[in-house]
């Protein structure tokens, strides 16, 4: 790959990643105005089913962006790898400022969630049902996972039961989403690291090399005043070979006439 694409690889990646990032940041505060909705007289079906589409979205955007950032730390090394990896360090500290963002909201969502499953089975009076406690705790049991669970028929809906089941379907999709924020997390803290290594190894060897060209520089240095110098001695041996050559033929001639 030529520089010129690398460069052009990079900056793509980067713009790409920086969109991406925007897209998660502005996702996360239409999800926060949503949460701000759950449990009020706006609390419908289709607001929840808002909710659970844009958690997915931008659960996508970042996988994506992940991504990106580990084609843009695999990129060939360069001249400007010290500004490449500066820009590097900006994007992932801007993504995990997202990220954080987008998982605690991603916990607020759970809880809610949990909350209202168990508002509905408090309500319904549901006979060995799960008690609420349990999922302050995080443990899911599915209603279909209870054996031949007793109910008073004439407490309990076929609303209630459906609304359970898309909530705890609900939830146990937000849990699996926030497992792969955290896989996220560590991918990044490995790239940084990786790419730190790699990092100091690439500008050692720079120094190395600039070390070895600035001895090249000063033995051509010491060669050419050497050169010089011999140079002069050798007009001034031929100058004063002249002014001898000179001198004995004059002292010929004078001894001839």
């Amino acid at each position: 790959m030529s520089y010129s694409a690398a460069v052009g690889d990079a900056n793509q990646l980067a713009q790409r990643i920086t969109s991406n990032i925007q897209k998660i940041t502005q996702c996360s505060a239409e999800i926060q105005r949503i949460l701000h909705q759950l449990g009020t007289p706006q609390d419908t079906p289709e607001l929840r089913q808002q909710l659970q589409q844009k958690q997915q979205y931008t659960n996508q955007l970042a996988k994506e962006t992940d991504k990106y950032i580990k084609e843009f730390g695999s990129l060939p090394a360069t001249t400007e790898q010290r500004q490449r990896k500066i820009q590097k360090d900006r994007l992932v500290g801007e993504f995990t400022t997202a990220l954080t963002n987008f998982q605690r909201l991603q916990r607020q969502a759970a809880e809610k969630e949990k909350d209202f499953v168990a508002r509905v089975r408090a309500s319904s009076r549901v006979s060995g049902g799960v008690p609420e406690d349990s999922y302050k705790e995080g443990t899911l049991v599915s209603w279909d996972s209870q054996p031949q669970a007793q109910v008073q028929d004439e407490e309990i809906t076929e609303d209630d039961l459906r609304l359970i089941e898309e909530r705890e379907s609900s939830i146990r999709q937000l849990e699996a989403d926030i497992m792969d924020i955290n896989e996220i997390f560590k991918d990044l803290g490995m790239m940084i690291h990786e790419q730190g290594d790699v990092i100091d190894s690439i500008e050692a060897n720079v120094e190395n090399a600039d070390v070895h060209v600035q001895q090249a520089n000063q033995q051509l240095a010491r060669a050419a005043n050497y050169q010089q110098k011999s140079r002069k001695k050798m007009c001034i041996l031929i100058f004063i070979l002249a002014i001898g050559a000179l001198i004995i033929g004059v002292i010929i001639w004078l001894l001839t006439r």
